[in-house]
């Protein structure tokens, strides 16, 4: 290879690594920058947020339905008339089962007179096997009888501990006054906050449409309005 056919050789290759920088080059140019997570958020992407969130606008009528404090207190309210009712319905179970408690130790004396009397017979009398049925008849009914009185005494220690975990419904219902309390409070302070020294009905209506709006252009005013009502009547 001749020194002429080096360089010719040696200049192509160079030229062929300038066109490939530049293409490089151009393509640098053409990629967009990547967005930087400190970069500020612009208004127009903060309003896409506000259309796409769940949040419905405008907000629910302040009705009775509605507001919080008639609620809370609609609440409180009848827990603690529901509560008062439960109380008074454990309480009559409890006096039941003590009932029920006495009736059968009244009947646990006379069932152990029986028994006394047929162990007598019995003794006297061996050959009359009436008398022996009767004993064990009467044995039967005094363990029957004490399991009765150990239910109902198990009925009253589960009335007792239910009264005991009704107590949690009053600390509820207090925990709720708390809160009606604090939000009553806050609103006072917000609304003092907030008062002005002229009267809402004094104080000159909003303009409709500002310079500077984007979403009021279309709004039709009171003019308008009676324009069209004025047009509609001459024809």
């Amino acid at each position: 290879m001749t020194q002429e056919e080096l360089d010719a050789l040696m200049a192509d290759g160079v030229d062929d690594m300038d066109e490939e920088l530049v293409e490089s080059e151009n393509e640098e140019e053409q990629t967009p920058p990547k967005e930087s997570h400190d970069a500020p958020i612009s208004n127009q992407q903060l309003d896409g947020y506000r259309v796409s969130s769940d949040i419905s606008w405008p907000p629910p009528p302040p009705t009775k339905d509605h507001k919080m404090v008639h609620q809370l207190d609609d609440v409180t309210r009848d827990s603690e008339i529901k509560a008062t009712e439960v109380f008074d319905k454990l309480e009559t179970i409890n006096e039941t089962m003590v009932s029920v408690e006495e009736d059968a130790g009244g009947i646990m004396e006379t069932i152990e007179h029986n028994i006394e009397l047929f162990n007598t017979l019995v003794e006297k009398f061996p050959g009359v096997e009436r008398f022996a049925e009767a004993l064990e008849e009467n044995n039967a009914a005094k363990e029957h009888l004490e399991a009765i009185q150990a239910s109902a005494q198990m009925a009253e220690d589960e009335v007792m501990m239910t009264m005991d975990i009704m107590q949690y419904q009053d600390i509820h219902r207090q925990k709720i006054e708390r809160v009606i309390n604090v939000m009553r409070a806050l609103s006072q302070y917000m609304n003092s906050l907030f008062e002005g020294r002229i009267e809402d009905s004094k104080r000159v209506s909003s303009a409709v449409h500002i310079e500077g709006d984007e979403t009021t252009q279309d709004v039709v005013t009171n003019e308008d309005i009676e324009a069209l009502i004025d047009s509609l009547g001459k024809k």
